[in-house]
């Protein structure tokens, strides 16, 4: 393995083939940087009163007053945190690119962290650098105007105008407020995978490539510095080779990472906690709004997150009919923005009179396709399991359904009850008399289905989307 950090200064993702511009080597890191700091402010924060020391290392900029008036209303009480990679040569991080230190700094990592009410859920969700968008006029780095632009690359809005053109430009296209926003350089990333003690990552062949400096054996690995950056950034030795494929394997890396960094062995360790979020902050900048009052009451309120609550996807989007170089928003990307700006906070159960309530992680659910409609009971069963249910799809009903149904069988009355409550038309639980299967509750979707009243904290499974929980080797 190459220890020598020079080896970042090269250029990569140049494809004379496809006529595409170079583009800089190890932006990448960003992922990872930017991922562990949202687990900080929703796991290690806990520790505020022991670990306060840290918080001195965090920078503050003022970004409201570039922004302007006339930005979203807040149709919640979800938290919107965008996370930017900044590129910045400044200070240690020069050693990473002499030969562009005197440059703007980019940033071609941006994720809106969705924080949902109640704080049980998060989810990254991942604008691509080379989304195309419109731009709304921005105040540049020196304080003077940058004209709106009916067509740019979204990254550009951060060599521009910094964090706060990133965010008008966010907002204007997905009409969703942003709350607060993160923003992390790349020199503290060595320090926060070794302070995890490691990330697992699983790889489906033998990789040796000399650009990344990535040499690894087929299989499970823990990784951490060097290699870790070797990882993470590596296109051609691992995959297809497309920006893409690299997008997944890094959301999967950012998924363990956050797995890891969530776990009891790394939060309840005082030693290792510490060396930890000095890495992160030591990295960091945010708004001035983001206190540590606001870090302290935010991680408060996110004590319940697990990794299987965090999920990371990517903006709906697609190839660019106008460049096939780049990528623009699909029609699935507005649906997919009004389900964030409405996530709404889980409501509580109402208690059955006389009975004992039943959460949903107690209640085994088979879901039943009577819709007519190809794949509802799957995305029915999603639903459910975002709910904490315990669930299997059961396959087609015997018959179409015109209205929704809940079954069960001996000792599942009260579970069916849990369930019964979380459906819009609230149908009447009734004693299965056939093909019912003790302590299991039997839904039958009908053509009246909706959604559930608070499915996936009102965001749908989105295609491809990654799970921190998910196994390391899956899809590999």
């Amino acid at each position: 393995m190459n220890s020598n950090p020079m080896y970042m200064e090269y250029v990569d993702d140049a494809d004379p083939q496809q006529g595409r511009a170079p583009r800089r080597g190890w932006r990448i890191l960003g992922w990872m940087c930017i991922g562990l700091s949202a687990v900080m402010v929703a796991g290690s924060l806990t520790a505020y009163g022991l670990y306060r020391q840290a918080f001195g290392n965090i920078a503050h900029e003022d970004v409201n007053g570039k922004i302007g008036p006339n930005r979203p209303k807040k149709l919640n009480s979800a938290m919107n945190i965008l996370l930017l990679g900044s590129d910045t040569r400044a200070g240690s991080n020069a050693k990473y690119g002499r030969a562009l230190k005197n440059e703007a700094p980019r940033s071609d990592t941006m994720i809106l962290l969705h924080l949902s009410p109640g704080g049980g859920q998060a989810m990254g969700i991942s604008f691509p650098r080379d989304l195309m968008v419109h731009m709304p006029s921005c105040k540049n780095r020196k304080g003077g105007t940058i004209p709106a632009q009916s067509r740019a690359q979204i990254n550009s809005s951060f060599t521009n105008g910094g964090a706060a053109c990133v965010i008008k430009t966010i907002e204007s296209i997905s009409n969703i407020r942003v709350d607060h926003f993160m923003q992390v350089d790349f020199a503290g990333f060595k320090t926060i995978t070794s302070a995890v003690g490691g990330v697992p990552v699983c790889l489906p062949k033998a990789v040796d490539d000399p650009k990344s400096g990535l040499k690894l054996s087929k299989g499970q690995h823990k990784i951490k510095g060097e290699q870790a950056l070797a990882y993470v950034r590596v296109r051609h030795g691992l995959g297809d080779g497309s920006d893409t494929d690299r997008i997944k394997r890094q959301q999967k890396f950012m998924g363990a990472l956050a797995s890891k960094a969530l776990s009891a062995g790394v939060l309840s360790n005082p030693k290792t906690l510490y060396t930890l979020m000095n890495a992160v902050t030591k990295s960091l900048t945010t708004d001035e709004e983001m206190t540590p009052q606001v870090m302290k009451d935010l991680a408060q309120e996110m004590q319940g997150l697990t990794s299987g609550k965090l999920r990371f996807v990517t903006v709906p989007s697609g190839p660019d009919p106008v460049d096939k170089n780049r990528v623009a928003l699909t029609d699935a990307a507005q649906p997919f923005f009004e389900s964030v700006r409405n996530d709404k906070t889980v409501p509580k159960e109402p208690k059955q009179p006389g009975a004992a309530k039943i959460p949903p992680s107690q209640v085994r659910v088979r879901v039943y396709n009577g819709s007519g409609i190809d794949g509802q009971a799957g995305r029915v069963a999603d639903d459910l399991e975002q709910q904490g249910f315990q669930v299997t799809v059961g396959g087609n009903a015997p018959a179409t359904a015109p209205t929704t149904k809940v079954l069960y069988g001996s000792g599942a009355d009260q579970q069916a009850q849990t369930l019964s409550a979380l459906i819009p038309s609230k149908p009447q639980p009734a004693a299965r008399t056939k093909g019912a299967t003790p302590g299991v509750v039997d839904l039958v979707v009908g053509r009246n289905w909706t959604k559930l009243n608070n499915a996936g904290g009102g965001i749908p499974k989105q295609q491809g989307e990654i799970s921190a929980s998910d196994d390391i080797c899956k899809g590999t």
